[in-house]
């Protein structure tokens, strides 16, 4: 294996990094290397075991592996494409390529760790290099302590480490032109482009009727927009209804976007006078590293609660109850709005996920480990770190999480947010005839006033399956019984 310095041809990994520019492990391997040639692997050890063959997830990112070949044949490389399990075809692909080296830019999940580690030790029975470099954050594993030398448990402590470490090197992105390598075609045998979804085993989503934006020229056009409006992102961001949020995560979960130039542009805008909504939305990007910290340093929390005194609490986990909420007929009609939204487009509201998560667990009393995973297999944007983190927050299970006795009033969560019931009637039309007072709790209308709209509670729309404070006193009881939660680290 020769030194990076005269290596002769280098192999780069795409992963969650689906981008030709500011892409560190692409721009470490042109400077490197001469040659440089360029993998994805459609994994099967990920992609086999989803339980949808109609998977939003991957119709998103075989359209993004499109775009992203398409942009490297003009840099006059292509993307070698494999449908295999990605421990096997790295190591194989590599030696058959005549690579020294293979880069790569760093996950952080438990399932990645293993596999990378299996991936590395191939390689290097081959004399083959693994290199990796930190790309989808700004800040990885240690690099934030706190004075006692601990990994951060709480999250302003964090949030205020992270803007006091940070400098103009962390927000300069990695060149991709001008690194002295060049991009090379692979044999023609190797350059067959994209598997379509048939040949992956998956059916088309309606992904394109939903205008979900793919690839790098979607992400880009959604940052493009955002930016426009992100000087009132603090003052729409909880309204479901209003054009308020980025609508960027499913572009960072799978890196058709550059962290450093959202984080870039956010703290810059945020030292402006008018800078409040983009220190909002910076603040939002800390929590997603925040929980990819933690991630890194417990993996046990993929199943576990953060707090070990609440990790075996008693839950009554009824199914019905839990199907009730998973399929939006839960009476309560922001609830059932919200699980419609992410059942019928892969996408759920931030204030929405912690209104139907809270409800799950402090109103059915249905262990948050089964939201977790219903999510994990629903969301287009899912992400490990921070579904389980939000989770475990709502949950009051987790590091910083809410206090176990604050509980979301499903009622008043809608009256406030979704005002005018907008919302609500675009993913519980049952209920659109119904005025803005009487939307958010149909069940306390004078049925009288009901029927003279033509609308029956409990034929047209369920009525509540719980009673919103009966269940909370049950939760508090629950929570309760536990032994005050254990800190696990110092703030």
């Amino acid at each position: 294996m020769r030194p990076s310095a005269a290596c002769h041809r280098a192999l780069v990994w795409f992963r969650r990094d689906l981008r030709d520019f500011d892409h560190a492990a692409l721009s470490h391997a042109l400077r490197d290397a001469r040659e440089v040639l360029c993998l994805f692997v459609l994994d099967r050890e990920i992609l086999d075991p989803l339980p949808s063959r109609s998977d939003r997830r991957v119709e998103f990112i075989r359209e993004s592996l499109v775009a992203l070949d398409e942009s490297l044949r003009k840099r006059g490389g292509a993307l070698i494409v494999r449908h295999d399990y990605a421990r096997d075809a790295v190591p194989a692909l590599a030696a058959e390529l005549g690579v020294d080296a293979v880069y790569a830019n760093r996950d952080y999940e438990p399932a990645a760790i293993a596999r990378d580690a299996a991936v590395e030790k191939a390689l290097a029975d081959r004399g083959i290099a693994l290199r990796k470099s930190k790309d989808q954050v700004i800040f990885e594993r240690d690099e934030l302590r706190t004075q006692q030398g601990t990994p951060f448990g709480v999250f302003t402590p964090y949030k205020r480490a992270w803007l006091a470490s940070l400098t103009p090197v962390h927000l300069a992105p990695h060149p991709v032109d001008g690194q002295g390598g060049a991009m090379t075609m692979p044999p023609q045998a190797l350059a067959n482009g994209v598997p379509t979804l048939d040949e992956l085993g998956f059916r088309t989503t309606n992904l394109r009727e939903l205008d979900i934006a793919t690839g790098m020229r979607g992400g880009a056009a959604l940052f493009a927009s955002f930016k426009r409006r992100i000087e009132r992102y603090r003052e729409l961001r909880d309204y479901p209804a209003r054009k308020g949020p980025s609508y960027l995560s499913v572009h960072l979960r799978f890196g058709t976007v550059s962290i450093r130039a959202l984080a870039s542009y956010a703290h810059q805008r945020s030292l402006l006078p008018d800078g409040e909504g983009a220190a909002t939305w910076l603040s939002e990007l800390v929590w997603r590293e925040f929980y990819s910290q933690l991630l890194w340093h417990y993996p046990h929390i993929t199943n576990h609660a953060f707090q070990d005194a609440y990790d075996a609490l008693p839950f009554a986990n009824d199914r019905r109850l839990y199907e009730a909420w998973r399929d939006g007929r839960t009476g309560y009609p922001i609830v059932d709005a919200a699980m419609r939204q992410i059942n019928a487009t892969g996408y759920m509201h931030n204030r929405l996920r912690m209104v139907a998560a809270s409800f799950l667990v402090k109103d059915l009393l249905v262990d948050w480990r089964w939201g977790e995973r219903y999510f994990a297999e629903a969301l287009i944007d899912y992400d490990l770190a921070s579904n389980n983190g939000g989770w475990q927050w709502a949950a009051s299970t987790g590091c910083d999480a809410q206090p176990y006795f604050r509980i979301f009033n499903p009622v008043t969560q809608s009256r406030r947010f979704d005002p005018d019931g907008k919302f609500i009637r675009r993913y519980v039309p049952e209920l659109k005839l119904l005025d803005d007072r009487q939307i958010h709790a149909p069940w306390q209308v004078a049925p009288a006033v009901l029927q003279a709209r033509g609308f029956v509670i409990g034929r047209d729309y369920p009525l509540p399956i719980v009673d919103h404070a009966a269940a909370r006193n049950a939760a508090l009881a629950l929570f309760k019984a536990g032994s005050a939660p254990i800190q696990r680290s110092a703030d």
